[in-house]
């Protein structure tokens, strides 16, 4: 019998209740003798999206009943229907009553589809969904292969090629390696790529790793994952020809729902030997793990696999481990699952690789930065921070609220190399109004709001429309967690919700929504204050999904005037977990943490003091 390479996570942590339940449930795919239907039973959503990457989800069914044993509502009250699928006939959904409990779909159609086209329907009733918006982006096909990538839109055919004698029938074309190609007479493809589990191969190209970041993603990380007392385990890769229990094979799916469970609650991720056997594999799992946010420590990396690793993330995994404090870790996280993701993602990946065949086409959705003013004395910091952004297709849309431009804002951004619009309300207009003239002027297919007096840190931009994609959600932000009160030159963390998670309030100086759902919505509110949480509550009202990802990369100020909400400085300073003087690093975008700084305080007796009342 042939070897088989394994690999496992040793001293992996309790599960909580809920996934417990989800590992008793499993996954399982049933046919009952007699009865023409398919039943889907998953303890999770989790694991239902684990489905649509295994071969029995290619197979035909004409009737099907999908059962979430534990589901959870992204918010309380709510609901969505179904995705689209063709020939349906009859559709029921049934979910808990108190946002969490059993949910059922069920559907019955006229022809026979895959099962995979039902799973993809069905969780459009399970979860939000939205996708990155795109003004031009080829279509993405599987002939007879299911790579672990492939998006739940994305096609998978197992006949014949079919063609069009009005469009080009395929744009970007995956094959199982040795396929045939498509010969004389065959309908026509823009580009064939050898796929394998994970990986897509151009021609006259080297391998590339890809994940679906939809299924693997940092999605309910636990907030005491950064502690020094949170779970380590390690990574192991062993050949068993009889593999033991939480073994998974190395040519498998790679990270499914209980080891993402495990990884939710998991600090570090050691991983002291890594082979070389299947490098495509081998990195296309340590790309999954460092997704998640467990940070990951690999000391040394075979040259086969560093090669198939994104530069930046490659550097990261090899570099030591943070062990100056929690938010050192933490700050670690954020820049790992960041470089994992926009170098290793599927849908910012395949447009890159495809840019010698769709040169037009940009691997990023483009984003204008919307910024409305009536402080003329705060622009120059805040329109540098703004050209700091590293977000390639950004356009800066700065409204001018009654006041004029100062002539040095005018030089920075005539020389910053980005494209911008000046846009001039009258004073008497009110906040939402100005941000509505701002909006209306706006190219980007997103569009983010920034506020004059906050820090944004250079990746601002980046985690925003990183969340977006794997999130699903009609609108994503950062909680404002850390406060910078300026008349005591000390910064403190404040709960602010729980990150990572669907929510429904973000705070306003971070929101991104693309321009259409914005305007879908109804836009912004003609109001002179509470701009933000109208929005917020035009989009609950109309059954989008808000999303909260990490709190880092934003600082909310406080000043001694000029807010139009002033609760007092106590309101922060009672609620507040941990206290630095002046603005930390690590929340600003620094990994490093600078030498003689003093730790913060996080009410366990460390250096750093609490601030003064007086």
């Amino acid at each position: 019998m042939e070897w088989l390479d394994h690999w496992r996570l040793v001293g992996a942590p309790r599960p909580n209740r809920a996934e417990r339940l989800g590992r008793l449930v499993g996954l399982r795919v049933l046919r009952i003798p007699g009865v023409p239907r398919v039943l889907v039973v998953a303890g999770s959503t989790d694991r239902l999206r684990d489905l649509l990457v295994e071969p029995v989800s290619l197979r035909p069914t004409r009737r099907a009943v999908v059962v979430v044993a534990y589901w959870r509502a992204p918010r309380r009250g709510w609901s969505s229907g179904i995705g689209p699928l063709d020939h349906l006939r009859r559709h029921r959904v049934a979910l808990p009553g108190r946002g969490r409990g059993t949910a059922v779909v069920s559907v019955r159609l006229s022809r026979p589809a895959q099962l995979r086209e039902v799973l993809r329907a069905a969780l459009g009733a399970l979860a939000p969904g939205r996708p990155l918006p795109a003004p031009a982006g080829p279509s993405l096909t599987s002939h007879g292969t299911l790579p672990a990538y492939l998006p739940a839109g994305g096609t998978v055919l197992l006949g014949e090629l079919v063609g069009s004698p009005d469009i080009r029938a395929y744009d970007v074309l995956l094959r199982a390696p040795g396929g045939t190609g498509v010969g004389s007479g065959a309908p026509p493809y823009a580009v064939g790529w050898s796929a394998t589990r994970h990986g897509a191969e151009a021609p006259d190209a080297p391998p590339a790793v890809l994940v679906d970041a939809l299924r693997i993603n940092p999605r309910g990380r636990r907030p005491d994952c950064y502690r020094p007392d949170a779970p380590r385990v390690r990574l192991d890769f062993t050949p068993a020809r009889r593999p033991g229990p939480g073994a998974y094979p190395l040519d498998g799916p790679g990270v499914t729902a209980p080891v993402l469970a495990t990884l939710r609650q998991t600090g570090v991720v050691d991983c002291p030997e890594v082979p070389d056997t299947d490098p495509v594999a081998v990195a296309a799992l340590l790309v999954q793990i460092a997704m998640t946010g467990a940070v990951l420590s690999v000391p040394v990396l075979p040259e086969r696999v560093a090669e198939l690793i994104a530069p930046e993330l490659r550097v990261l995994l090899t570099a030591p481990v943070p062990q100056t404090g929690t938010l050192a870790l933490e700050a670690r996280s954020v820049v790992q699952r960041r470089a994992a993701l926009r170098g290793h993602a599927a849908a910012f990946a395949v447009p890159r690789l495809a840019s010698a065949v769709f040169p037009q086409l940009g691997p990023v959705p483009s984003v204008s930065a919307i910024l409305a003013t009536r402080r003329p004395e705060r622009l120059p910091e805040a329109v540098r921070m703004l050209a700091a952004q590293t977000y390639p297709e950004l356009e800066i849309v700065l409204c001018l609220h009654g006041v004029e431009l100062p002539e040095p804002v005018r030089v920075t951004l005539a020389g910053c190399g980005r494209p911008y619009e000046i846009v001039r309300v009258p004073a008497a207009a009110s906040f939402g109004a100005a941000l509505g003239a701002a909006t209306r002027r706006a190219r980007g297919s997103l569009v983010s709001k920034f506020d004059d007096d906050d820090s944004y840190a250079a990746e601002h931009l980046w985690d925003l429309v990183l969340a977006r994609h794997y999130s699903g959600a009609t609108l994503v932000g950062k909680g404002s967690e850390f406060v910078h009160l300026e008349n005591r030159g000390v910064t403190l963390r404040r709960p602010s919700g729980t990150a990572e998670s669907d929510c429904q309030v973000v705070a306003g100086g971070t929101i991104l929504i693309a321009r259409g759902d914005l305007e879908a919505v109804g836009g912004w509110r003609p109001v002179p204050r509470s701009v933000d949480l109208g929005l917020l509550d035009r989009v609950r009202r109309d059954g989008g999904g808000i999303y909260r990802t990490h709190p880092l990369g934003y600082v909310y100020h406080r000043r001694a005037t000029g807010h139009t909400w002033d609760p007092g400085e106590d309101y922060f300073l009672d609620s507040a977990s941990a206290y630095w003087p002046g603005l930390p690093a690590e929340v600003l975008g620094e990994v490093d943490e600078p030498p003689g700084r003093p730790a913060p305080d996080q009410r366990t007796g460390s250096a750093a003091a609490r601030p003064d009342r007086s």
